[in-house]
C-alpha cells in the first residue's frame, strides 16, 4: 500500500474513531462499544503517556510517521490542534487543543458511564 493511501485511511480512520468516542453515547446498541474505545483512549492517554508524553495516541503516531515519509514536517503534537489548523489556517494554541480535547473527551466519557450505568440498571445493556 503506498504512503498515499495509508495517509488517507489513517486520516478517516482516526476521525471516525474520534467521532465515535464523543458520540457513540447516544446510540444505546454503541453504548458498551463507545465506553471501551473511551477507556482505551484514556489508557493509551495516561498509561503510554508514562512512557511516550501525557496524551499519546498511537494512531496519531503512526500518521506522522507517514506523513514525515510524503515529506511532511513540523507537525504539531496533537492531533486536535491539526485538525483544527489544517482546514482553517489558524495556529490554535497547543494548550487550547489539548484543553479542547480534555474537556470534550471528559464529557463524552460522563455520558457514556452514566448511560451504561443506566442501562446496565434497567437490565438492557445488551441491545436487542
Amino acid at each position: 500500500m503506498s504512503d498515499r493511501a495509508l495517509d488517507i485511511g489513517i486520516y478517516l480512520f482516526h476521525n471516525a474513531l474520534i467521532g465515535f468516542n464523543l458520540f457513540g453515547w447516544a446510540w444505546r446498541r454503541t453504548r458498551v462499544a463507545n465506553l471501551v474505545t473511551l477507556l482505551l483512549t484514556g489508557a493509551s492517554w495516561t498509561v503510554l503517556g508514562l512512557w511516550y508524553g501525557l496524551g499519546y495516541c498511537p494512531i496519531t503516531d503512526w500518521h506522522w510517521q507517514v506523513k514525515t515519509r510524503l515529506g511532511q514536517t513540523d507537525l504539531p503534537h496533537s492531533y486536535i490542534k491539526y485538525l483544527i489548523d489544517t482546514p482553517t489556517g489558524l495556529d490554535m494554541p497547543p494548550l487550547w487543543a489539548d484543553v479542547l480535547a480534555c474537556v470534550a473527551f471528559g464529557m463524552a466519557l460522563a455520558l457514556s458511564i452514566a448511560l451504561n450505568v443506566r442501562d446496565w440498571r434497567r437490565g438492557r445493556s445488551v441491545p436487542n
